[in-house]
């Protein structure tokens, strides 16, 4: 994770100055490379803890450039006007992997072991790498020979004039670390205590995932005119799944209230994607959402750090009462930005230029 994050910036500016389709294909080649030595290392018993860190921090810094690449991608693919759909099928694609790829990773581990567990994987990344390098996009405006720090200054300077991207890059901030918290230490507490167990657990957890796809496929008609808004009221949603964890609720209730959640949550994401896409320029879009993803996870992993020094002195439904109540005062504070509440939805489609080898 620390690999990836340090690398996020420099990512974002090299996917603004280079044809970002070819910056995933060698992205995914490191991967697929580090995690084919971890599956031998594994497979000829010589793995090594230090070895295998070395490679997850291979794989996180290809990761952190992978990623502003993947964002300022679909841009280039669809008129501005098809923007929210195409979102929406790519977020319906993404989550139904993480959930299909969780279940055949169990199996494939189960069945013949980790370290043909991550050969699978690595071939994964290979598959990914083989499509990508046969895509096509519109070239993208020649770009001014620059050093790469003047670029990063040039996106910082890009990100701080649009009030409405910062303070929600705060708030989430804020949001995540709350999540991360909830999702990696106190939800699981309240399950070994009061629910069940890791199966109640898993029961939750697939109920939110459920919740994500469902929603996701759902935005494929739906098009809010205030992006912003509805996204970040549909957000709150999270705050259910931490009430009905203070009391604690019955799994199947927990689970209902798991289902919502998610399902809010991938409005926002849909709405946010779109909106980014909409109102950033696509030569500046991968630096500006590197500050974004950057900007969005600095806090995750504190969330989960205070969250267990929380959990062993006070009461979980104290802890997650008030974190439900900080997610929706969060929000509250942002929509009172005019920014934030009065942005609307492009109507205008943009015709989508020849494809080239860019």
């Amino acid at each position: 994770m620390i690999a990836m994050m340090v690398c996020l910036l420099l990512g974002g500016a090299m996917a603004d100055r280079m044809p970002r389709h070819r910056i995933m294909v060698t992205t995914n080649g490191v991967e697929c490379l580090a995690q084919a030595a971890a599956a031998a290392l594994l497979l000829m018993h010589h793995a090594r803890v230090w070895e295998l860190i070395v490679l997850a921090v291979v794989r996180g810094a290809a990761f952190g450039f992978y990623m502003p690449a993947a964002q300022g991608l679909l841009p280039q693919a669809v008129n501005t006007d098809q923007l929210s759909q195409a979102n929406a099928i790519s977020r319906v694609g993404n989550n139904t992997a993480q959930i299909s790829g969780a279940a055949l990773g169990g199996i494939t581990v189960g069945l013949a072991g980790p370290g043909w567990g991550l050969a699978a994987d690595a071939a994964s990344f290979a598959a990914a790498a083989l499509l990508q390098i046969w895509m096509r996009f519109p070239a993208m405006p020649p770009a001014p020979a620059k050093h790469i720090l003047h670029e990063l200054h040039e996106g910082w300077t890009e990100f701080k004039a649009r009030r409405w991207l910062y303070v929600i890059v705060i708030q989430f901030s804020g949001v995540a670390a709350i999540s991360v918290g909830t999702l990696t230490v106190l939800g699981p507490i309240v399950a070994h205590r009061h629910l069940g167990g890791a199966t109640s657990w898993g029961i939750i957890m697939a109920a939110y995932a459920a919740g994500s796809v469902v929603s996701a496929a759902v935005m494929i008609k739906i098009r809010f005119r205030r992006m912003l808004m509805a996204g970040l009221l549909a957000g709150q949603a999270f705050a259910l799944l931490l009430f009905a964890l203070a009391v604690p609720l019955a799994v199947s209730l927990t689970a209902a209230a798991a289902f919502l959640s998610g399902a809010g949550a991938e409005v926002f994401e849909v709405n946010w994607a779109t909106t980014m896409q909409q109102e950033i320029p696509l030569t500046m879009l991968s630096r500006l959402s590197s500050f974004d993803m950057l900007g969005s996870m600095a806090l995750a992993p504190v969330g989960a750090i205070v969250a267990g020094v929380l959990a062993s002195s006070y009461s979980l439904t104290v802890i997650l009462t008030t974190g439900g109540l900080l997610i929706i005062f969060f929000t509250l504070i942002v929509l009172c930005v005019p920014d934030v509440r009065n942005l609307q939805r492009s109507q205008q489609p943009s015709p989508t230029p020849e494809s080239v080898d860019g």
